[in-house]
């Protein structure tokens, strides 16, 4: 089978076409459609896992695109929305760099270790979810602000730094336990 051709793989490709569009829609100020694009993008998400295992279509190429497109898009919308004056530069600084971070040593440990384990944690997977609540949230309040948007909004923010800096240091934890393991030492 062509990986490029899997129905999942196609559809991260489609999230990853949404991007700029959703860029463009919060630059504009048109909140409405960056919502939609928002959640379209998270029911490709969601649809894509779903079908590759499904269809039995679990490709190398998805194990590393899905997560570096959700990544991507997560952290762009990020920018974007503070850059419009809509999130905090700390929220901001501390998502960015956690992500970066986590990357960068990933690399370097991918191309000089054995080490190829780099799935997220429980605290990295909550951490996704407060990060998808609150830039939902977010863009929702631009243009419907009943209390409990403002509620989830606020305390998603919240959740999203507290669960930022847990699962940093959770990562370089665990890092630093598989650099000192006796596999890695022999």
């Amino acid at each position: 089978m062509n990986e490029l051709r899997a129905t999942p793989n196609l559809l991260t490709f489609l999230r990853l076409c949404i991007a700029p569009f959703l860029v463009l829609a919060v630059l504009d100020g048109r909140f409405p459609i960056a919502f939609g694009l928002f959640v379209l993008a998270g029911v490709t998400d969601a649809l894509d896992g779903l079908l590759a295992r499904l269809l039995h279509q679990r490709t190398l190429l998805g194990q590393y695109l899905d997560p570096v497109v959700d990544k991507l898009l997560l952290s762009t919308l990020f920018l974007v929305l503070h850059h419009e004056g809509l999130l905090s530069l700390r929220v901001t600084v501390l998502v960015f760099a956690r992500d970066l971070g986590i990357l960068m040593v990933a690399a370097v440990l991918h191309a000089t270790t054995s080490i190829r384990n780099f799935r997220p944690s429980i605290f990295g997977k909550a951490n996704t979810v407060a990060q998808i609540l609150a830039l939902a949230a977010v863009l929702l309040s631009q243009s419907w602000h009943p209390a409990w948007v403002l509620f989830v909004r606020h305390w998603s923010l919240s959740a999203t730094v507290a669960l930022t800096i847990v699962s940093g240091f959770h990562y370089a934890w665990r890092v630093i336990r598989q650099i000192g393991s006796p596999e890695l030492a022999g």
